[in-house]
C-alpha cells in the first residue's frame, strides 16, 4: 500500500517550488485503475489553468521516474498521474481550508464518532485552534480537525459565485457543435 502521507511530503516542496499549494495527494481508482491524483491552486486565485497542470506533471514525472530508476520508487507497481484543480465542491484537506472557505456549507467525515455523530454537515463558521465550528439547524458543532476522515465544500449558488473564475479570457473561442 502506497504511504500518501509520505508521497505528499515529498511532492509538496516540487508543487509550491512551481509556486502552488497542494491541496491533496491520493492514491485512487484500486487495483484495477491505480491513479496517483495530485490537486494543487495557485495560492492568490485558488484557480489552475490547464497549462498549470502540465507543468506539475512534468515536474512530478521527472521526481517519480528519478526515484524509480534509483530503485527507490514509492509506489508499488504501475499507476497512472493525474493533476488537477480540486474544483468547486472541493475537499478540505488542510486546517487553512476551513478558515478559507468559512461561511460556505460543508460535510464531514469523521473518523471517530464526535458527541454521538458520524458525519456533520452545516456552514463553516470558523477555526479555533485545531478545532472547526460548523453551524447547522440542529446548533453549532465543534470538530476536533484530527477527528476529520474527510471532508468537502458542498456545492451552493453562494459557493458557485464565490468561486466564479477571475477571467472568462477564452471563452468566446469555445465552438460547440450545433
Amino acid at each position: 500500500m502506497t504511504d500518501t502521507a509520505a508521497l505528499t511530503r515529498l511532492l509538496e516542496p516540487e508543487v509550491q517550488a512551481l509556486g502552488f499549494d497542494l491541496v491533496r495527494v491520493a492514491m485512487v481508482g484500486g487495483t484495477s485503475d491505480p491513479t496517483l491524483q495530485v490537486m494543487a491552486e495557485r495560492a492568490d486565485t485558488r484557480q489552475l489553468a490547464l497549462g498549470d497542470c502540465e507543468q506539475i506533471s512534468r515536474r512530478l514525472s521527472e521526481i517519480l521516474d528519478a526515484l524509480e530508476a534509483e530503485g527507490r520508487d514509492p509506489i508499488d507497481g504501475a499507476y497512472r498521474l493525474e493533476v488537477s484543480s480540486p474544483g468547486i465542491d472541493r475537499p478540505l484537506t488542510r486546517l487553512k481550508d476551513f478558515s478559507d472557505w468559512a461561511g460556505h456549507e460543508a460535510r464531514l467525515k469523521l473518523a471517530e464518532t464526535v458527541d454521538g455523530a458520524k458525519q456533520v454537515s452545516g456552514v463553516i463558521e470558523g477555526v479555533d485552534g485545531d478545532t472547526i465550528r460548523i453551524g447547522s439547524p440542529k446548533g453549532a458543532r465543534t470538530i476536533p480537525f484530527s477527528a476529520i476522515a474527510s471532508a468537502k465544500l458542498l456545492l451552493t449558488d453562494d459557493l458557485i459565485q464565490a468561486t466564479a473564475p477571475l477571467s472568462t479570457e477564452g471563452a468566446d473561442l469555445i465552438k460547440t457543435e450545433g
